[in-house]
C-alpha cells in the first residue's frame, strides 16, 4: 500500500513488528505507534517462543531478529516437582525474552526506520486519534478501540474456571519447569521457565476453590508472595518470587479472558494481537501469534495496496481471512490445553512418567474423553508406530465429537 499513514494504538510487539514491516516495504509510509505506558517503563517478565519463529522473523527483518536471538535464553526439554515425587523429560528446543527487552529491541528498531513513538499517550477511543488511512487496534485483550464497535466485531469473551497470576523469580530455570503442590484446599501449581541471566518467569495457578481456600482472594500482595514462596519451596530452592509494583494488588489474580470476534476489521480500523484473538498462555504462544498478525497484515497492504487507501478493505479481508484459518488449529490446541488444567484431579494422581506424558499429550481432543491410563499405553504404542500415528491424528478430532456428544468428562 503506497504511502499511507498509519495508527496503531497499543505498544506490544504487534503494533510495533507491524510498524516496521510497513516502512520496510514503503518508507513513504507514515506510522505512528501510541503507548499509554511511559518510555522505558517494565510491565510483565519474560515471553516464550520457538525455532520456527525466529526463522521466520529472519526472513522478513534480519536485523532485528539479530537482535532478539541474542537477547534471548534457550532450554531444552522439562522437569516436574509433582508432590514428593519428580521426573525430568528430553524434548524440543524452546526460546524465551524478557518482555520489555523484546519490545525496547522492537522499539528501538521501529525508531531508526523513522516510525515515530508516543508514549504515555492515553487513547480511550478513536476521537483521540488524528485522521488516517488504517487505524491498528493492538490495545489487548481488554482494547478500548475494539470495546467501542463490540457488536459490530461480534467480540465474545469467555473466561476460564481457574485463577492465574504472572510473577518472577531470581531462580533461573535452565528447562521448563512445572511444580504441582497439594494443599488443604486442593491443588495448586506452577510454570517456570527462565528468560534471562538473572530471572525467570513463574506462572501460579489454581482452582478459584483452592484460590479462595488459602485466602488469596483476600491476602495482601506481599503476604500472598509470601505464602506461594512457602508452597513452592523445593521449586524455588530458597529465592524469592517477585510481583508487580504497578498494578493493584488483587488486580494480578485473573481468570483467563479468551477473546475472539466475528469480523477483525470496521472501517478502516483493524484488530491485531490479543485484541483480536487470545489463546490460553498454557501454550506459550501469545507473543508468536502476535507477531504473524504483523506479518500477515503488512503482506496483505503491500499485496492489495498498490492503488493506495483504495485497496484497504481488500487487504482487511485478505489479512482476516489468512489469520482465521490459521489460527484454527491453535486455538483448539489451547482450549484443550485449559481443559487439562481445569480437569488436573484427573490426573494428578497417575505415575510421574505417566502424568508428564499426559501433560505434554494435553492438547488431544481425546484426552478428557479417555481413561489416562489407557490414553497414555495408546500413545505409547501410536507412538512408535507411524500409521497408527496417522490414524489417530485422522479420527481424534471425530471420535472427541461424538464422545463430547454422549457424555461428560470423568
Amino acid at each position: 500500500m503506497v504511502g499511507v499513514k498509519i495508527e496503531c494504538v497499543g505498544g506490544g510487539p504487534a503494533s510495533l513488528y507491524l510498524a516496521i514491516l510497513a516502512k520496510l516495504r514503503d518508507p513513504a509510509h507514515e506510522v505512528t505507534v501510541h503507548e499509554r505506558h511511559a518510555a522505558g517503563a517494565s510491565h510483565g517478565w519474560g515471553v516464550t517462543y520457538w525455532p520456527d519463529l525466529l526463522e521466520e522473523l529472519r526472513g522478513h527483518d534480519p536485523e532485528s531478529a539479530r537482535a532478539i536471538a541474542e537477547q534471548s535464553v534457550s532450554w531444552r526439554g522439562g522437569f516436574a516437582y509433582v508432590g514428593e515425587r519428580t521426573t525430568a523429560h528430553d524434548g524440543d528446543v524452546g526460546h524465551a525474552i524478557g518482555r520489555h527487552r523484546l519490545r525496547t529491541i522492537l522499539a528501538d528498531r521501529a525508531r531508526e526506520l523513522g516510525v515515530r513513538l508516543e508514549y504515555g499517550v492515553e487513547i480511550g477511543g478513536r476521537e483521540d486519534l488524528p485522521d488516517a488511512d488504517l487505524v491498528v487496534a493492538g490495545d489487548g485483550a481488554h482494547s478500548r478501540l475494539r470495546t467501542q464497535s463490540a457488536v459490530h466485531f461480534g467480540t465474545r469473551v469467555t473466561t476460564g474456571a481457574n485463577r492465574f497470576v504472572w510473577l518472577g523469580t531470581t531462580r533461573v530455570f535452565t528447562a521448563f519447569t512445572f511444580a504441582f503442590v497439594e494443599t488443604g484446599h486442593g491443588w495448586i501449581w506452577c510454570y517456570a521457565y527462565g528468560y534471562s541471566g538473572g530471572h525467570s518467569t513463574c506462572v501460579v495457578e489454581c482452582s478459584e476453590a483452592t484460590w479462595t481456600g488459602l485466602g488469596l482472594d483476600r491476602l495482601d500482595h506481599g503476604d500472598a508472595l509470601r505464602l506461594l514462596e512457602k508452597l513452592f519451596t523445593t521449586m524455588l530452592d530458597g529465592h524469592p518470587l517477585l510481583g508487580r509494583t504497578d498494578i493493584e494488588s488483587h488486580a494480578q489474580w485473573q481468570a483467563f479472558p479468551t477473546v475472539t470476534n466475528e469480523t477483525w476489521s470496521h472501517g478502516n480500523l483493524a484488530l491485531i494481537g490479543d485484541a483480536a484473538h487470545t489463546t490460553h498462555y498454557s501454550i506459550g504462544a501469545g507473543t508468536s501469534l502476535a507477531l504473524r498478525d504483523a506479518v500477515c497484515l503488512a503482506r496483505a497492504l503491500a499485496a492489495e495496496g498498490s492503488s493506495g487507501p483504495s485497496g484497504l478493505p481488500a487487504a482487511l479481508a485478505r489479512y482476516e481471512r489468512e489469520r482465521k484459518q490459521a489460527l484454527l488449529s491453535v486455538q483448539s490446541a489451547a482450549r484443550h490445553s485449559a481443559q487439562w488444567y481445569e480437569n488436573l484431579p484427573r490426573y494428578i494422581g497417575l505415575e510421574p512418567r505417566q502424568m508428564f506424558a499426559l501433560l505434554g499429550q494435553r492438547h488431544s481432543p481425546l484426552l478428557p474423553y479417555v481413561p489416562p491410563q489407557l490414553y497414555y499405553h495408546l500413545d505409547q504404542t501410536v507412538g512408535r508406530l507411524p500409521s497408527l500415528r496417522r490414524l489417530k491424528q485422522s479420527l481424534g478430532p471425530r471420535l472427541a465429537r461424538a464422545l463430547q456428544s454422549r457424555r461428560p468428562p470423568a
